[in-house]
């Protein structure tokens, strides 16, 4: 009688082992899912918390040439873009021609060579007194144009050689009348060459009182040091005017805001590796973005080579390492 009893206990407090596990697995199980779902629906457009990190090696940044930055404030410039062309200053500009007609005897220089003050450039015959005479350079430069042949008659002017001393050039930019409110003598301008030349810094030294009859622009005028020759004269080129200036509490390059799922974002760097996080940007130019939120002060971020980052999102780390 006593086992029966004994085995009839022991039957009875399994059972209630069993019951009691299963239930507590159930309502773990059901946690979880209300967690996961919570989780999820803050981060359904960039990702879970730590699966869209990305854990890469400082030899990997160094590779891909990602730069870091740490997040800080700074000003934001207000700009206007305008056209603009690079001319030759008129007083850099010599047309020298024939003082006399007669015909050429030797010719010296060509176009693109370049020339000192008083250098030879041509002898010519006078048709007059049959003695012949040099032609001389008057200034130091380029030549940039001329017409003269061995053995040609040289009248003046249809006869000349054109020397530019280019050392120093103008750019005018053209100034719409909707902006002629803001433009000033004086303000700083940075004018662009293409997206292979850091754009070149100057300032307005003039700004003509009347505006073009065909095109009905102002004329704004940068002086640009010119001793590598790189601008040359006839070039298109774009000029960015600085009209205002933004203190702002944290600002970045450009280069720092990537989009991801149609969402601006800015990877920034914590223990986990880089995150895309979602960014609110303010006033922005074509260098410097504003940012309202998303990032904090002091905060480690992706200023450069962010779109190596995001490539790594849709197929894993550069390691396989993806952090999950």
């Amino acid at each position: 009688m006593k086992k029966i009893i004994i085995s009839t206990i022991v039957i009875t407090a399994l059972s209630t082992f069993w019951i009691t596990k299963s239930i507590l697995n159930s309502n773990g199980d059901h946690h979880h899912n209300e967690h996961a779902e919570h989780h999820g629906d803050h981060h359904d457009e960039i990702g879970d918390e730590h699966s869209s990190a990305i854990s890469i090696t400082p030899e990997i940044l160094k590779e891909f040439g990602i730069q870091i930055g740490i997040a800080t404030g700074g000003v934001v410039e207000e700009m206007i873009e305008l056209p603009g062309e690079i001319q030759i200053d008129p007083d850099r500009l010599a047309h020298i021609t024939p003082r006399f007609d007669g015909v050429v005897k030797e010719v010296f220089k060509q176009i693109g060579d370049r020339v000192k003050k008083n250098e030879l450039l041509a002898i010519i015959e006078s048709n007059e007194s049959l003695t012949a005479y040099e032609l001389r350079s008057s200034i130091n430069g380029i030549v940039i144009d001329m017409h003269f042949t061995k053995g040609e008659t040289a009248q003046r002017p249809d006869h000349f050689f054109a020397v530019a001393d280019l050392s120093e050039v103008w750019v005018n930019l053209s100034v719409y009348q909707k902006y002629l409110h803001l433009i000033q003598i004086g303000q700083s301008a940075k004018i662009l060459l293409g997206s292979h030349v850091p754009p070149i810094s100057g300032k307005i030294s003039y700004l003509s009182p009347t505006l073009d009859e065909h095109t009905r622009t102002a004329t704004a005028r940068v002086i640009l040091k010119n001793p590598d020759l790189k601008f040359r004269p006839g070039q298109f080129i774009s000029g960015q005017v600085i009209v205002g200036q933004t203190k702002c509490k944290i600002v970045v390059p450009k280069t720092a805001v990537e989009s991801v799922n149609n969402q601006q974002v800015i990877f920034v760097k914590d223990y986990h590796g880089f995150e895309p996080v979602p960014i609110r940007i303010g006033k922005n130019n074509s260098e410097s973005v504003e940012i309202l939120s998303g990032l904090s002060n002091g905060q480690e971020y992706v200023k450069k080579g962010g779109f190596v980052l995001k490539a790594q999102l849709a197929k894993g780390s550069f390691s396989g390492e993806h952090n999950h």
